[in-house]
């Protein structure tokens, strides 16, 4: 969902705004004005209608027309022909004001007259000016609205004059003309000030649309340019808006269909957002993936108090977050290494060397060379270890080279078992292919040595206890290699933590391994993941065939 159409709308907010404050210009390009006009021209053709339809059917029993009822019949008919009229005009959406102005003097007038032919103001017609002139105010937004007033007070006057001249009328209807002038000015100062308050109304309505239109439209713009994905969701499980992140990660949304159900987009994180809004207390491990090949989790906000109503899904790739991580543990252990580099290795190697002449002396008992070696065997250790902060600090670069796997694997197998003293049946290998791969042989001789070193340290030693697999899987593009063994596995409370460094279960390690490894192996273009197995652990490496 892009943000273009919120632009759109708050152009058009800024517009009404303006056309608000601008006078004449505002009537001519609202429809709701030009809607107003044609209700209150129906108003005029309905009334036009019962006036003639009242003298045709009944006559000179009523008092329409009782004093002329040719003149009466003719400007009824007249009415109900112009009424029709500005249909026509009101239609054109044309010169608004005109229009408006003239509709109601020709009200006054005809209604003026069929007072004339109805016996004067006894006859009640001059009501008929009030709704009007309440009609005018209001649609016109209180322009001229004193000033329809005006005329139809002097209309009014003037016919009673009429009546008192041509046909005698008492002068004490003066007063009823008075009162009736003196309602067409307050009905007329009322719609004034109400058309006031509704002007006032749409300056603030269109001032607070433009202000909503401008914070979707911020909205959207964090909204697309956030590292999560982010999925709004209705109550029945229609996808209202996403972003660019989602695509990414859950992938491609179909363009050409108006409305996608999230069930059938990602059927996990339908089933995830169902057991949110049925477990008001579920609180989900942010840790765990609801699409597991993307490494992808979810966190709901619900929209309103109600979860039901909708839902605001948050995706969070879960591989950029251990990329923040580990450079931040990188950044620390920078300053840890180069202290540890300079503090401690150059004793060391005194400590060392010491060991060496001491051992050389022709005149130490036995017991004085076992003290010795056990101070060698620990020198070396913490060699070892520095070595490994080290590397760690600056990184491994490949050297890659192609090479044939499984003549690799044959004579790291010997290597391997030779030198960790164990029989050569301890491990067996299982190769459904044998690919050549683009690896540096150093880093897969470091990686494969740490994997044995650890299988070796938890496996039973018998035959096969030690399992190595080479398989291809992506159409042949990928090499896939397995090291497994038969111990007791990984504890699940602890696998999260695998690969995190300095983290380790052995009180003589470093806990430093499988995180080097997986390092090189991204140095490689490869990847390194624990796998879940019903027993014993496997440890998966993958990378591309050459």
């Amino acid at each position: 969902m892009s943000a273009p159409p919120a632009r759109l709308r708050s152009n058009e907010a800024r517009a009404a705004a303006k056309q608000v404050g601008g006078g004449a210009v505002f009537p001519e390009a609202t429809d709701t004005y030009w809607r107003s006009l044609f209700f209150f021209n129906a108003y005029r053709a309905v009334v036009a209608v019962v006036l003639l339809a009242a003298s045709l059917i009944f006559g000179d029993r009523l008092a329409f027309g009782s004093s002329d009822n040719t003149l009466y019949q003719y400007f009824s008919a007249g009415y109900v022909l112009l009424s029709a009229l500005w249909f026509v005009l009101i239609a054109s959406r044309r010169h608004f004001h005109w229009q408006l102005g003239l509709e109601v003097g020709a009200d006054i007038v005809i209604i003026v007259v069929l007072m004339y032919a109805s016996g004067g103001i006894s006859s009640g017609l001059g009501l008929l000016l009030l709704s009007a002139l309440a009609a005018a105010g209001l649609i016109s937004r209180g322009r001229l609205t004193l000033f329809y007033a005006s005329l139809g007070s002097i209309a009014v006057l003037i016919e009673q004059t009429a009546q008192v001249l041509v046909h005698s009328a008492p002068i004490t209807q003066y007063v009823q003309a008075g009162f009736l002038s003196i309602g067409y000015f307050a009905t007329a100062w009322m719609a004034h000030t109400l058309a006031k308050y509704l002007v006032a109304t749409e300056q603030l309505a269109a001032q607070r649309e433009i202000d909503l239109a401008s914070m979707e439209e911020v909205s959207q713009l964090v909204i697309q340019d956030m590292d999560d994905g982010v999925l709004v969701v209705d109550e029945n499980g229609v996808i209202r808006q996403y972003n660019a992140r989602v695509e990414e990660m859950l992938g491609p949304l179909r363009r050409q269909r108006r409305s996608h159900l999230l069930k059938d987009y990602s059927p996990p994180l339908a089933q995830r957002l169902e057991e949110w809004r049925k477990n008001k207390l579920a609180d989900f491990n942010p840790s765990v993936t609801v699409v597991q090949s993307e490494k992808v989790s979810a966190r709901f906000v619900p929209v309103g108090l109600s979860r039901n109503v909708g839902a605001v899904i948050f995706l969070e790739d879960l591989t950029r977050v251990e990329a923040q991580a580990r450079q931040m543990k990188l950044a620390a252990l920078g300053r840890l290494t180069a202290n540890i580099a300079h503090e401690i290795r150059n004793p060391l190697s005194a400590i060392s060397h010491a060991t060496e002449l001491l051992q050389e002396e022709p005149a130490i008992n036995d017991t004085v060379k076992r003290l010795l070696t056990i101070i060698r065997d620990n020198t070396l250790r913490l060699d070892r270890m520095i070595n490994d902060v080290l590397k760690l600090n600056r990184g491994e670069r490949a050297h890659r080279e192609v090479f044939a796997l499984d003549d690799f694997l044959v004579s790291f197998a010997e290597q391997f078992c030779q030198i960790e003293k164990l029989p050569a049946e301890v491990m067996t290998f299982e190769l459904a292919a044998s690919p050549k791969i683009a690896f540096d042989q150093s880093h897969l001789n470091q990686i494969l040595w740490n994997l044995c070193r650890n299988a070796v340290r938890h496996c039973r030693r018998e035959k096969g206890s030690i399992r190595i697999a080479v398989d291809l899987i992506g159409g042949g593009d990928i090499v896939k290699l397995d090291v497994v063994d038969d111990g007791p596995g990984v504890p699940p409370s602890v696998r999260n933590q695998l690969f995190e460094p300095f983290y380790t279960t052995v009180s003589s390690g470093t806990g430093l391994g499988l995180y080097i490894a997986r390092e090189i192996c991204a140095a490689n273009d490869a990847t390194l993941d624990y796998i879940e197995t019903p027993a014993g652990a496997q440890f998966t490496l993958q990378c591309r065939g050459a």
